[in-house]
């Protein structure tokens, strides 16, 4: 499988296991990539994901000789667009899709095109110091599919996103911090330890309080000021009223761990 995909207390975790190719992506793997999405949404134990890959590489984007033929063909011909594109692609890096579960990135090496764009799409990023990030789509003729031009000037300063986006540069973990790309940058041998650390933490909170909390964030980024403020307090009273806000303050007054049910 060039996708590995395990569930273990909690915790689901997604490895891009091509790494004699740097893990660049196949239709195939786009595939398992949804599947193991899908998954992750539908199952209520999984409280937290992590995503990351084998070798030297988090993702080197698209097989640029299996994948990208498919699109240049398609369109030169007039074609239809493959499958792969229109709908396996779009859900395997998450591009106008959601999870409710938080994901957690832990980038051990390359980052680069459709590997950037999935790393757009998860919430707190670990880079080790060997990580390196670009979008080289430009300097191939090509575009970047998957959302990062309209995902990344959101998440950084638009003259950072558009010197990735305009340059196809490769820029190292330190700078990819600075320009708030990245939560934080440690040692190559603690990257998963940092990882594993920020999932245990988010795996002992209350799962429908973080649903909600990650939900009301992203759907508020686009609206006006009193509307984000309405839609958050939406949010805010759903959790107010699970279960799991009863058990929380409980067990703060018997000092004890809470047991929270995600309702």
């Amino acid at each position: 499988m060039n996708i590995l995909y395990s569930k273990l207390n909690g915790v689901a975790r997604v490895v891009f296991n091509r790494p004699s190719a740097k893990n660049a992506l196949t239709p195939e793997m786009l595939t398992e990539l949804a599947q193991a999405w899908d998954d992750i949404e539908a199952d209520e134990a999984v409280r937290v994901a992590l995503v990351t890959g084998a070798g030297d590489s988090f993702c080197s984007g698209a097989d640029l000789g299996e994948l990208i033929p498919l699109a240049t063909s398609a369109v030169r011909k007039k074609d239809a667009l493959p499958r792969e594109l229109t709908e396996t692609m779009p859900n395997a890096l998450l591009r106008g899709r959601m999870l409710s579960k938080p994901i957690v990135a832990a980038v051990n090496g390359y980052c680069i095109a459709g590997g950037l764009e999935m790393l757009l799409a998860t919430d707190i990023r670990i880079a080790s110091e060997r990580a390196v990030f670009a979008l080289q789509e430009p300097r191939w003729g090509l575009f970047p599919l998957a959302g990062s031009t309209v995902r990344l000037p959101r998440q950084i300063p638009l003259c950072h996103a558009l010197d990735i986006l305009l340059t196809g540069r490769k820029i190292c973990a330190e700078e990819a911090c600075r320009m708030g790309l990245v939560n934080k940058v440690v040692t190559h041998e603690n990257l998963m330890d940092e990882a594993e650390d920020y999932l245990e933490r988010i795996k002992a909170n209350g799962p429908f309080a973080v649903q909600m909390i990650k939900r009301s964030v992203y759907e508020c980024l686009g609206l006006e000021l009193r509307e984000a403020f309405e839609k958050e307090l939406e949010y805010g009273f759903r959790v107010f009223a699970s279960e799991d806000a009863i058990e929380g303050p409980m067990a703060f007054l018997e000092k004890r761990k809470p047991d929270f049910k995600g309702k």
